[in-house]
């Protein structure tokens, strides 16, 4: 029997590294590492990953959207 631990059970609970917003998630990260956790400082970066996301969403759910589930 295969072992399913190596995929995820669902496409949403995919690695955080397969995003296409990780180069926005590792630039916020890295921003507050570099000021020492002062979210103030790192506005532009959060705006921008949470953009990607939006983007990501909606891409998600126009797939969905077209997808025919009784076909």
């Amino acid at each position: 029997m295969a072992s399913r631990a190596s995929t995820p059970p669902y496409p949403s609970a995919a690695r955080i590294s397969d995003s296409p917003c990780f180069p926005q998630y590792t630039a916020s990260l890295k921003c507050l590492e570099e000021y020492n956790s002062d979210k103030s400082k790192c506005q532009e970066h959060f705006d921008m990953y949470k953009e990607c996301k939006k983007k990501e969403r909606e891409a998600r759910l126009e797939r969905n959207k077209n997808r025919s589930f009784f076909s």
